[in-house]
């Protein structure tokens, strides 16, 4: 492949989502064969180029491309070890999530709307992940807020507004303090580009003011932690549960909490540096943040008794580890960090897919009526059964692996803390994921029958991709010490792009 076609294939990726999005919308409703094409067209055409992308990067080639956006200020898209590990997340999982959707809304009204807002949500998400600056992070950021928003409200009752209104309040929060920061430090340092361990120009400027650079990264952080779920301001998720299944998934596993959890990481690892960060005392408040969201999440998920309630506070906590993992500091803890940010999405979309098949099988919502749903559904079942011990950290899957290196991480920086509250977490998972498998395997089904009339199973549509993303759980626990398991990969980015931490 040519320097000049390995240069614009970030562009390429983004233009496949685009491009997607722009053909859906035209064919309206009525052409269901057409627009399937499209969505299994762009979400395989996307996952090829990242994945030359990613070879491209074992070899040795940059792919970065810029252009002038306004006066002194360029939209650059560049994709790095840790844009590629965000991006590779996001193009598998789109792949998944469009053959699960396609089946899920078979019969739904607006299907043109949703799956074109569906793809300019993950044209929005890759924009993130390939982000070469501050104002391009800023321009999809937002973007992703605006793409999401019908797919929350989709249902389009009561509720479903309800819960739209309260996601824009929040997020658009959160976006006014990311457009502020932002502004200010392109007036203090001017167009930079990220850099891996901090921007030199900004190290310069928190010399010369650091009470200003302390307030610009606050803000900056504000702006995402809304995102990311950091309480308190988490309260939007458990409220966006209205949406149909795909969408929570979409939600939970591939956009928008991972887009903060990803800002996250962006902004106090290649904006301020680590060290910086730490020296202005942001991390460690950054880390007690995420500590008392960790337990927060899982003791309010104890108490929900919709599934899919309880599996969003379930993202509130799990998705904090990744937070944490940054703010702890050390390559071990940003190693488990970085990992949980692919190991959370596959865990938690086998789980959304699981909820949903319920939902849509047998018209299940609620963990109570969930009494020997094994015995009807046991493929179903036996997907979330291993997502939900992967999420308590179970040997040798995903999440066991997420939890060891951020446990030794957090020792081996002298935050011995940690593991208090990596053990408090695990505890609290058992507690509320344990009782459903209960429910699921050893307790008789209602003598009445299940509700609904669905048959024994979950269409293939929707148990396919749950099987899928339950085989990545255990393979990623399997055989994180390969070069490309999501440990590896993460290990990789470490290693390049973090040297000296």
């Amino acid at each position: 492949m040519s320097a000049l076609l390995y240069a614009y294939l970030p562009l390429g990726a983004l233009a496949t989502a685009v491009v997607t999005a722009a053909a859906i919308f035209a064919l309206g409703d009525a052409r269901r064969r057409q627009r399937t094409f499209w969505n299994l067209f762009g979400a395989t055409a996307k996952l090829l180029m990242v994945a030359a992308m990613v070879g491209g990067v074992l070899e040795g080639h940059t792919f970065a491309v810029a252009w002038p956006a306004l006066p002194g200020v360029e939209l650059r898209l560049a994709a790095d070890p840790l844009a590629l590990l965000f991006a590779m997340l996001s193009s598998v999982l789109w792949l998944v999530t469009t053959v699960y959707a396609i089946a899920y809304l078979e019969h739904s009204g607006q299907r043109a709307r949703f799956f074109g807002f569906f793809s300019l949500c993950v044209a929005a998400t890759f924009g993130i992940a390939l982000a070469g600056n501050a104002f391009t992070f800023l321009l999809f950021y937002e973007m992703l807020t605006l793409a999401t928003y019908p797919l929350v409200v989709h249902r389009g009752h009561p509720a479903a507004l309800a819960a739209g209104r309260l996601y824009l309040a929040h997020t658009l929060g959160g976006g006014a303090a990311l457009l502020a920061g932002t502004v200010a430090l392109y007036a203090a340092v001017g167009e930079q580009p990220f850099t891996a361990g901090g921007i030199p120009a900004v190290a310069l400027w928190a010399e010369q003011a650091p009470a200003a650079a302390t307030a610009v990264l606050v803000l900056l952080l504000a702006g995402v932690a809304v995102k990311a779920a950091l309480f308190p301001l988490q309260g939007w998720l458990p409220a966006a549960m209205v949406a149909p299944a795909p969408v929570s998934a979409l939600l939970h596993a591939v956009a928008v909490v991972k887009a903060g959890a990803f800002g996250v990481v962006r902004i106090i690892e290649d904006v301020y540096g680590y060290p910086l960060a730490a020296e202005l005392g942001v991390t460690p408040a950054l880390a007690g943040l995420a500590a008392v969201t960790v337990v927060y999440g899982s003791v309010r998920a104890l108490a929900q008794v919709d599934l899919k309630r309880r599996l969003a506070f379930s993202t509130v906590s799990q998705v904090s580890f990744i937070s944490l993992g940054v703010a702890l500091g050390g390559p071990l803890a940003l190693i488990g960090g970085l990992a949980h940010l692919v190991h959370q999405g596959v865990m938690k979309i086998t789980l959304f897919f699981c909820a949903g098949n319920y939902a849509e099988t047998l018209g299940i919502h609620r963990i109570d009526a969930l009494n020997g749903v094994g015995r009807r559904m046991p493929a179903t079942s036996a997907a979330f059964t291993v997502a939900a011990l992967g999420m308590i950290g179970l040997p040798p899957l995903a999440g066991f692996i997420s939890k060891w290196y951020l446990g030794i991480g957090a020792l081996a920086q002298g935050q011995a803390w940690v593991v208090g509250v990596l053990a408090a977490s695990t505890l609290l998972n058992a507690a509320y994921f344990l009782p459903v498998l209960r429910r699921i395997w050893l307790l008789p089904p209602p003598a009445a029958g299940f509700p609904g009339a669905g048959g024994a199973e979950a269409h293939r549509g929707l148990l396919i991709p749950a099987l899928l993303t339950a085989a990545a759980v255990l393979l990623a626990g399997l055989l994180a010490a390969t070069a490309f398991s999501p440990l590896g990969w993460a290990e990789r980015i470490v290693e390049r792009g973090y040297p000296g931490l």
